[in-house]
């Protein structure tokens, strides 16, 4: 299994960047190797908003759609993310958001786990350049959006 964790400080407000990543059907224009986003199915209570949506990530030829069940936590400012269907044995992310100031505070986990035992082995070897290189363009996205 792969998992690794980031923590940044974005000069943006917690509601925009909450709002930001439950925005999935966006992330093909900023999400490196995101080909298509889609939320199927959006529910919302009072702390509670649950979405179930597709991403297809990969390269033109070499992709694959996973199913993800995303919850975010309202009161506890946290997002949750799992796997429902696709090449994922497992997986599990978490947003954790913490106004400070002007700014917010983002701590971010990941822990998942290919089926297919060869694509794993080559994903764990490059696994934290591309994490970087995602969260670089999740927060260079909301500094063009809300800076």
């Amino acid at each position: 299994m792969s998992s690794a964790s980031i923590k940044k400080i974005i000069p943006c407000k917690k509601k925009q960047l909450i709002e930001m990543v439950l925005d999935i059907d966006k992330y093909p224009e900023f999400v490196p190797w995101c080909l298509e986003g889609k939320i199927h199915e959006k529910k919302e209570s009072e702390d509670l908003i649950e979405i179930k949506a597709d991403l297809k990530v990969g390269k033109k030829f070499l992709n694959e759609t996973y199913t993800s069940l995303v919850l975010l936590h309202k009161k506890k400012d946290k997002i949750i993310v799992t796997n429902i269907d696709g090449p994922l044995k497992h997986l599990k992310n978490e947003w954790k958001f913490k106004e400070i100031n002007q700014a917010t505070q983002l701590d971010f986990t990941i822990d998942f786990e290919l089926k297919n035992n060869f694509l794993n082995s080559i994903m764990k070897r490059s696994f934290n350049l591309g994490l970087n290189k995602i969260a670089d363009a999740f927060e260079k996205r909301a500094l063009e959006l809300f800076k």
